[in-house]
Protein backbone atom coordinates (compact mmCIF):
# COMPACT_ATOMS: atom_id res chain seq x y z
CA UNK A 1 0.00 0.00 0.00
CA UNK A 2 1.44 3.35 -0.86
CA UNK A 3 2.19 6.26 1.77
CA UNK A 4 -0.94 8.95 1.84
CA UNK A 5 0.20 12.58 0.08
CA UNK A 6 0.25 15.18 2.45
CA UNK A 7 -3.47 16.83 2.91
CA UNK A 8 -4.81 13.91 0.57
CA UNK A 9 -7.98 12.24 1.85
CA UNK A 10 -8.00 8.51 1.49
CA UNK A 11 -11.35 6.68 2.51
CA UNK A 12 -10.73 2.85 3.53
CA UNK A 13 -12.81 0.39 4.20
CA UNK A 14 -12.55 -0.51 7.46
CA UNK A 15 -12.04 -4.34 8.25
CA UNK A 16 -10.68 -4.23 11.89
CA UNK A 17 -10.88 -3.27 15.20
CA UNK A 18 -12.89 0.54 15.40
CA UNK A 19 -10.51 2.79 17.28
CA UNK A 20 -9.97 6.44 18.13
CA UNK A 21 -7.62 8.90 17.16
CA UNK A 22 -5.64 11.11 19.28
CA UNK A 23 -7.19 14.09 17.83
CA UNK A 24 -10.85 12.41 18.08
CA UNK A 25 -10.43 12.38 21.98
CA UNK A 26 -12.57 14.81 24.31
CA UNK A 27 -9.97 17.66 26.05
CA UNK A 28 -12.46 16.90 29.25
CA UNK A 29 -13.06 13.86 30.79
CA UNK A 30 -16.02 12.24 30.50
CA UNK A 31 -17.69 12.03 34.12
CA UNK A 32 -19.02 8.62 34.97
CA UNK A 33 -21.97 7.64 35.13
CA UNK A 34 -22.75 6.98 38.63
CA UNK A 35 -25.45 4.65 40.36
CA UNK A 36 -24.44 5.44 43.90
CA UNK A 37 -21.43 8.14 43.47
CA UNK A 38 -18.26 6.93 44.28
CA UNK A 39 -18.48 3.77 44.26
CA UNK A 40 -21.23 1.80 41.29
CA UNK A 41 -20.16 3.39 38.16
CA UNK A 42 -22.31 2.13 34.98
CA UNK A 43 -19.67 0.23 33.00
CA UNK A 44 -17.48 -0.85 35.79
CA UNK A 45 -16.93 -3.92 38.44
CA UNK A 46 -16.54 -4.03 41.84
CA UNK A 47 -15.24 -6.51 43.99
CA UNK A 48 -15.89 -7.26 47.76
CA UNK A 49 -14.02 -9.34 49.56
CA UNK A 50 -14.44 -10.48 53.46
CA UNK A 51 -13.93 -13.68 55.66
CA UNK A 52 -16.94 -15.11 56.27
CA UNK A 53 -19.21 -13.75 58.94
CA UNK A 54 -18.60 -10.33 57.52
CA UNK A 55 -22.15 -9.91 56.15
CA UNK A 56 -20.64 -8.94 52.44
CA UNK A 57 -23.59 -10.88 51.09
CA UNK A 58 -26.33 -8.90 53.38
CA UNK A 59 -24.60 -5.44 52.79
CA UNK A 60 -24.66 -5.83 48.78
CA UNK A 61 -28.38 -7.10 49.50
CA UNK A 62 -28.62 -3.49 51.25
CA UNK A 63 -26.85 -2.03 47.84
CA UNK A 64 -29.47 -3.61 45.92
CA UNK A 65 -32.40 -2.04 47.86
CA UNK A 66 -30.97 0.87 47.59
CA UNK A 67 -30.34 1.38 43.83
CA UNK A 68 -33.20 0.00 43.18
CA UNK A 69 -35.49 2.74 45.48
CA UNK A 70 -32.74 5.58 44.36
CA UNK A 71 -31.49 5.94 48.01
CA UNK A 72 -28.84 7.23 49.66
CA UNK A 73 -26.27 4.32 51.02
CA UNK A 74 -23.94 4.81 54.17
CA UNK A 75 -23.72 8.27 53.09
CA UNK A 76 -22.61 8.11 49.62
CA UNK A 77 -25.51 9.66 46.96
CA UNK A 78 -27.46 8.10 44.95
CA UNK A 79 -27.25 9.52 41.02
CA UNK A 80 -29.87 7.44 39.76
CA UNK A 81 -32.79 4.57 40.50
CA UNK A 82 -32.15 1.84 38.86
CA UNK A 83 -32.79 -1.94 38.39
CA UNK A 84 -31.03 -4.72 39.43
CA UNK A 85 -30.54 -8.46 38.68
CA UNK A 86 -28.93 -10.42 41.92
CA UNK A 87 -27.23 -13.56 41.13
CA UNK A 88 -27.86 -15.61 44.35
CA UNK A 89 -25.45 -18.62 43.19
CA UNK A 90 -25.31 -19.06 47.68
CA UNK A 91 -28.12 -18.91 49.51
CA UNK A 92 -31.11 -17.27 47.45
CA UNK A 93 -33.77 -17.84 49.82
CA UNK A 94 -31.55 -16.13 52.20
CA UNK A 95 -31.05 -13.00 49.90
CA UNK A 96 -34.81 -12.98 49.38
CA UNK A 97 -35.49 -12.70 53.21
CA UNK A 98 -32.99 -9.73 53.71
CA UNK A 99 -34.68 -8.01 50.51
CA UNK A 100 -38.13 -8.62 52.21
CA UNK A 101 -36.84 -6.90 55.46
CA UNK A 102 -35.37 -3.93 54.18
CA UNK A 103 -38.62 -3.86 52.15
CA UNK A 104 -40.69 -3.96 55.55
CA UNK A 105 -38.23 -1.35 57.22
CA UNK A 106 -38.09 1.07 54.85
CA UNK A 107 -41.97 0.48 53.81
CA UNK A 108 -40.65 0.38 50.28
CA UNK A 109 -42.99 0.00 47.55
CA UNK A 110 -42.15 -2.66 44.86
CA UNK A 111 -38.60 -2.53 43.58
CA UNK A 112 -36.99 -3.28 40.10
CA UNK A 113 -34.84 -5.93 41.67
CA UNK A 114 -34.59 -9.51 40.70
CA UNK A 115 -33.08 -12.31 41.79
CA UNK A 116 -31.89 -15.66 39.79
CA UNK A 117 -30.20 -18.50 41.46
CA UNK A 118 -29.48 -20.49 38.48
CA UNK A 119 -25.47 -22.27 38.29
CA UNK A 120 -24.19 -20.68 36.15
CA UNK A 121 -20.55 -21.12 34.30
CA UNK A 122 -18.34 -17.81 33.43
CA UNK A 123 -15.61 -19.64 32.36
CA UNK A 124 -16.28 -20.78 28.98
CA UNK A 125 -16.14 -17.45 25.78
CA UNK A 126 -19.34 -16.90 25.20
CA UNK A 127 -21.22 -17.92 29.00
CA UNK A 128 -21.80 -14.66 29.17
CA UNK A 129 -24.52 -14.42 26.71
CA UNK A 130 -27.10 -15.86 28.85
CA UNK A 131 -26.29 -13.68 31.55
CA UNK A 132 -26.87 -10.73 28.93
CA UNK A 133 -29.90 -12.30 27.85
CA UNK A 134 -31.49 -12.76 31.40
CA UNK A 135 -30.81 -8.77 32.38
CA UNK A 136 -32.38 -8.37 28.92
CA UNK A 137 -35.55 -10.22 29.98
CA UNK A 138 -35.38 -8.77 33.45
CA UNK A 139 -35.24 -5.01 32.10
CA UNK A 140 -38.62 -6.10 30.31
CA UNK A 141 -40.20 -7.56 33.15
CA UNK A 142 -39.17 -4.76 35.24
CA UNK A 143 -39.74 -2.02 32.88
CA UNK A 144 -36.90 -0.40 34.32
CA UNK A 145 -33.10 0.06 32.65
CA UNK A 146 -30.90 -2.76 34.84
CA UNK A 147 -27.83 -0.84 36.18
CA UNK A 148 -26.37 -3.39 38.83
CA UNK A 149 -25.72 -7.14 38.49
CA UNK A 150 -24.50 -8.59 41.65
CA UNK A 151 -22.88 -12.05 41.25
CA UNK A 152 -22.82 -14.04 44.76
CA UNK A 153 -20.35 -15.05 44.80
CA UNK A 154 -17.36 -15.07 42.48
CA UNK A 155 -15.89 -18.47 43.26
CA UNK A 156 -19.36 -20.28 42.10
CA UNK A 157 -18.62 -18.59 38.66
CA UNK A 158 -15.78 -20.68 38.52
CA UNK A 159 -16.58 -23.51 40.11
CA UNK A 160 -19.60 -24.58 38.34
CA UNK A 161 -17.64 -26.88 35.72
CA UNK A 162 -14.89 -27.63 38.08
CA UNK A 163 -12.83 -24.70 37.57
CA UNK A 164 -9.69 -23.24 39.71
CA UNK A 165 -10.26 -20.40 41.88
CA UNK A 166 -6.15 -20.25 42.31
CA UNK A 167 -5.96 -20.47 38.53
CA UNK A 168 -4.90 -17.23 37.05
CA UNK A 169 -6.44 -18.73 33.56
CA UNK A 170 -9.82 -19.62 34.92
CA UNK A 171 -10.09 -16.32 36.72
CA UNK A 172 -9.11 -14.17 33.61
CA UNK A 173 -11.55 -16.21 31.16
CA UNK A 174 -14.73 -15.35 34.02
CA UNK A 175 -12.81 -11.75 33.93
CA UNK A 176 -13.11 -11.23 30.17
CA UNK A 177 -16.73 -12.49 29.97
CA UNK A 178 -17.14 -10.35 32.93
CA UNK A 179 -15.94 -7.10 30.79
CA UNK A 180 -18.07 -8.47 27.94
CA UNK A 181 -21.15 -8.22 29.66
CA UNK A 182 -20.14 -4.98 30.79
CA UNK A 183 -20.58 -3.73 27.27
CA UNK A 184 -23.57 -6.00 26.59
CA UNK A 185 -25.64 -4.44 29.38
CA UNK A 186 -23.74 -0.83 30.50
CA UNK A 187 -24.18 -2.33 34.10
CA UNK A 188 -21.87 -2.13 36.80
CA UNK A 189 -21.21 -6.01 37.87
CA UNK A 190 -20.22 -6.01 41.94
CA UNK A 191 -18.40 -9.61 42.82
CA UNK A 192 -18.81 -10.90 46.30
CA UNK A 193 -15.36 -12.85 47.52
CA UNK A 194 -13.69 -14.75 49.49
CA UNK A 195 -10.27 -14.25 51.56
CA UNK A 196 -8.17 -16.76 51.66
CA UNK A 197 -6.58 -18.00 55.23
CA UNK A 198 -4.06 -15.18 55.62
CA UNK A 199 -6.54 -12.17 55.00
CA UNK A 200 -3.73 -9.99 55.07
CA UNK A 201 -3.11 -11.51 51.56
CA UNK A 202 -6.70 -10.09 50.25
CA UNK A 203 -9.12 -12.54 48.05
CA UNK A 204 -8.80 -16.22 48.30
CA UNK A 205 -7.37 -17.66 45.08
CA UNK A 206 -5.40 -16.16 42.08
CA UNK A 207 -4.79 -12.44 42.27
CA UNK A 208 -5.69 -11.98 39.03
CA UNK A 209 -8.62 -10.20 40.54
CA UNK A 210 -6.65 -7.18 41.36
CA UNK A 211 -6.09 -6.12 38.21
CA UNK A 212 -9.66 -7.00 36.42
CA UNK A 213 -11.95 -5.26 39.21
CA UNK A 214 -12.30 -1.01 39.02
CA UNK A 215 -12.68 -1.16 43.14
CA UNK A 216 -12.01 -3.67 45.20
CA UNK A 217 -13.43 -3.08 49.00
CA UNK A 218 -12.30 -5.31 52.15
CA UNK A 219 -14.37 -5.96 55.08
CA UNK A 220 -13.20 -6.24 58.47
CA UNK A 221 -14.98 -6.53 62.17
CA UNK A 222 -13.76 -5.14 65.15
CA UNK A 223 -16.80 -6.24 67.55
CA UNK A 224 -20.06 -5.83 66.28
CA UNK A 225 -18.53 -3.16 63.59
CA UNK A 226 -17.77 -4.25 59.98
CA UNK A 227 -15.74 -1.25 58.03
CA UNK A 228 -15.70 -1.70 54.01
CA UNK A 229 -12.00 -0.64 53.16
CA UNK A 230 -11.30 0.76 49.57
CA UNK A 231 -7.50 -1.38 48.88
CA UNK A 232 -7.77 -0.69 44.87
CA UNK A 233 -8.90 1.81 42.48
CA UNK A 234 -8.29 2.64 39.42
CA UNK A 235 -9.33 6.51 39.90
CA UNK A 236 -10.56 6.93 43.48
CA UNK A 237 -8.78 7.04 46.71
CA UNK A 238 -8.32 4.36 48.80
CA UNK A 239 -9.03 3.75 52.78
CA UNK A 240 -11.86 3.43 54.86
CA UNK A 241 -15.23 4.02 52.88
CA UNK A 242 -17.96 3.72 55.85
CA UNK A 243 -18.89 0.71 58.56
CA UNK A 244 -21.87 -0.62 59.71
CA UNK A 245 -23.76 -2.80 62.59
CA UNK A 246 -26.22 -5.48 61.75
CA UNK A 247 -29.59 -6.09 63.31
CA UNK A 248 -31.82 -9.35 63.51
CA UNK A 249 -35.05 -8.49 61.98
CA UNK A 250 -38.25 -10.63 62.91
CA UNK A 251 -40.98 -10.85 60.51
CA UNK A 252 -43.37 -13.11 63.02
CA UNK A 253 -43.25 -16.69 64.77
CA UNK A 254 -43.41 -19.99 63.23
CA UNK A 255 -46.12 -23.15 63.82
CA UNK A 256 -44.25 -23.66 66.69
CA UNK A 257 -44.54 -20.06 67.32
CA UNK A 258 -40.99 -20.11 67.42
CA UNK A 259 -39.71 -16.39 65.78
CA UNK A 260 -38.97 -16.05 61.60
CA UNK A 261 -35.45 -13.65 61.87
CA UNK A 262 -32.81 -12.85 59.37
CA UNK A 263 -29.79 -10.69 59.76
CA UNK A 264 -29.63 -7.71 57.88
CA UNK A 265 -26.82 -4.31 57.69
CA UNK A 266 -28.51 -1.55 59.87
CA UNK A 267 -29.61 1.83 58.74
CA UNK A 268 -27.82 2.99 61.65
CA UNK A 269 -25.22 6.10 59.96
CA UNK A 270 -21.64 5.12 61.93
CA UNK A 271 -18.60 7.86 62.46
CA UNK A 272 -16.03 6.00 60.81
CA UNK A 273 -14.51 7.87 64.18
CA UNK A 274 -16.04 5.33 66.14
CA UNK A 275 -15.86 2.46 64.29
CA UNK A 276 -11.61 2.64 64.53
CA UNK A 277 -11.34 3.90 67.75
CA UNK A 278 -8.83 2.59 70.08
CA UNK A 279 -7.46 1.00 66.91
CA UNK A 280 -4.12 2.79 66.36
CA UNK A 281 -1.59 1.03 67.37
CA UNK A 282 1.71 1.81 69.00
CA UNK A 283 5.22 1.26 67.20
CA UNK A 284 8.70 2.06 67.89
CA UNK A 285 10.75 4.72 65.83
CA UNK A 286 12.02 2.02 63.50
CA UNK A 287 9.10 0.47 62.81
CA UNK A 288 6.83 3.81 62.16
CA UNK A 289 9.95 4.26 59.88
CA UNK A 290 9.34 1.23 58.29
CA UNK A 291 5.83 1.62 57.91
CA UNK A 292 6.71 5.37 56.49
CA UNK A 293 8.38 4.21 53.72
CA UNK A 294 5.57 1.19 52.82
CA UNK A 295 2.98 4.33 52.80
CA UNK A 296 4.88 6.45 50.80
CA UNK A 297 4.49 4.23 48.07
CA UNK A 298 0.58 4.42 47.61
CA UNK A 299 -1.49 1.99 45.93
CA UNK A 300 1.45 0.06 43.56
CA UNK A 301 3.27 -0.74 46.88
CA UNK A 302 6.64 -2.08 46.92
CA UNK A 303 8.45 -5.50 46.43
CA UNK A 304 9.61 -7.18 49.34
CA UNK A 305 13.12 -5.95 47.66
CA UNK A 306 12.47 -2.43 47.51
CA UNK A 307 11.16 -2.02 50.77
CA UNK A 308 14.08 -3.68 52.43
CA UNK A 309 16.52 -1.03 50.47
CA UNK A 310 14.82 1.63 51.41
CA UNK A 311 14.49 1.08 54.64
CA UNK A 312 18.64 -0.06 54.80
CA UNK A 313 19.07 3.56 53.25
CA UNK A 314 17.51 5.26 56.15
CA UNK A 315 19.74 2.82 58.26
CA UNK A 316 17.89 -0.42 59.33
CA UNK A 317 18.53 -3.94 59.58
CA UNK A 318 22.32 -2.72 58.06
CA UNK A 319 23.64 -4.53 61.28
CA UNK A 320 21.44 -7.40 61.39
CA UNK A 321 19.12 -8.37 58.36
CA UNK A 322 16.29 -10.26 60.60
CA UNK A 323 15.26 -6.98 62.21
CA UNK A 324 13.51 -6.05 58.89
CA UNK A 325 12.14 -9.03 59.01
CA UNK A 326 10.88 -8.92 62.64
CA UNK A 327 9.72 -4.85 61.61
CA UNK A 328 7.86 -6.89 59.06
CA UNK A 329 6.20 -9.28 60.80
CA UNK A 330 5.39 -6.81 64.10
CA UNK A 331 3.52 -4.89 61.39
CA UNK A 332 1.58 -7.47 59.33
CA UNK A 333 0.48 -8.74 63.36
CA UNK A 334 -1.06 -5.35 63.71
CA UNK A 335 -2.79 -5.99 60.21
CA UNK A 336 -1.17 -2.45 58.87
CA UNK A 337 0.71 -4.04 55.76
CA UNK A 338 -0.62 -6.98 53.93
CA UNK A 339 1.31 -8.91 50.96
CA UNK A 340 -0.55 -9.43 47.66
CA UNK A 341 0.20 -9.57 44.32
CA UNK A 342 3.98 -10.46 45.37
CA UNK A 343 4.15 -6.77 46.42
CA UNK A 344 3.59 -5.19 49.93
CA UNK A 345 0.73 -2.68 50.44
CA UNK A 346 -0.62 -0.76 53.55
CA UNK A 347 -3.88 -2.25 55.16
CA UNK A 348 -5.84 0.84 55.00
CA UNK A 349 -8.33 0.54 57.96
Amino acid sequence: MSRPIPGEIIELKRQGFPFKTFAEMSIAPVSKRWLIKGIFARGESSAWIAPPKTMKSALLAQAAICVGAGLDWHGHRSKEAAGVVYFALERADLVERRMMAHRQIQQLPDLPIVVCKETIDMTKPDAYRRVAETVKEAEHALGASIGLVIFDTFAKLIAAAGGDENSAKDQGAVFANVQRLKNATDAHVALIGHTGKDENRGARGSNAILGDADVMVMLSSVGEIRTATVTHANDAPEGPLFSFKSEVFEFGTDDDGDPITVNVVSGETLSLQVATKGREPELKPNQKTVFAILHGAGSVGLTLEDWNAQAKEAGIGLKRKADLTDIRNTLQSKKLVRNYGERWHVCHQ
